[in-house]
């Protein structure tokens, strides 16, 4: 893609909207609605990389309700015609193609490359890459089975969706809340990845959410790592003007 002249690409991260409840992230979903309200204005795209939602799990026929004013905007700016690229994360992985079927955004489930202006970028949520966190990474290849999956969904949704966002809240194992402090770049794991990735192949940007943290690190002196934030402490988000990409805050 080639970005016109005084449009942008955004990039946002971890709303985990319905977290610790409907009610209590409903100011969090107005502020992020009236952020998606400002960039439409001079976007060229938009990426958001996971955990939009702190729980999602699509059955045959049901999603979990709430969460309408921040489909409806998704829906407006997409049927204006400006590109939205969703990435699912650790919280929302039961995404399957509602997104794509009533919203016409794209859904991926891996980290994918892009190029933007001739810079080159690696997107993804980031859960379960790079070295480590062996028990997460077996938890994930359970909850994405195919098999897991349908049993869940024999679950009716009246017990099913709330009993999953209670775990989600609750239990720091499977909503997979990290500690929020930066480990050191020898002890952080998407640094890692991201350097072994560039052993092979250049990139000039890794965009990644999940660590709640937004950094941003030089990786060795042409390829940049980001961190996104999250929308709950940080409401943070990253801009790319064409040329250079830089976090924001909002």
């Amino acid at each position: 893609m080639n970005i016109p002249e005084s449009k942008k690409i955004y990039f946002s991260s971890d709303n985990h909207l319905g977290a610790p409840t409907q009610e209590e992230s409903r100011p969090r979903e107005v502020r992020f609605v009236k952020w998606l309200d400002e960039i439409k204005e001079d976007a060229a795209a938009i990426f958001l990389l996971g955990d939009l939602f702190d729980f999602w799990f699509e059955y045959k026929h049901v999603v979990p309700k709430g969460f309408v004013r921040t489909l409806g905007k998704l829906a407006e700016i997409r049927d204006s015609g400006i590109p939205i690229y969703f990435f699912v994360g650790n919280h929302d992985l039961w995404m399957n193609d509602y997104f794509e079927k009533e919203l016409n955004i794209p859904v991926f489930h891996q980290p994918k490359e892009f190029e933007f202006n001739g810079k080159k970028f690696l997107v993804g949520h980031g859960d379960g890459l790079g070295p480590g966190d062996r028990g997460y990474k077996r938890m994930k290849k359970v909850f994405t089975n195919p098999v897991s999956k349908w049993l869940y969904r024999w679950l009716h949704p009246d017990i099913g969706v709330p009993l999953a966002q209670h775990l989600s809240v609750k239990n720091k194992l499977i909503s997979g809340v990290e500690d929020q402090k930066f480990q050191g770049e020898e002890g952080e794991w998407l640094i890692q990845y991201c350097r072994r990735k560039l052993e092979t192949e250049h990139y000039d940007y890794f965009l990644f959410g999940h660590r709640h943290l937004p950094l941003e690190i030089d990786l060795n002196g042409t390829s940049t790592y980001i961190n996104l934030g999250d929308w709950i402490s940080h409401y943070t988000y990253a801009v790319f003007d064409g040329e250079k990409t830089r976090l924001q805050k909002f």
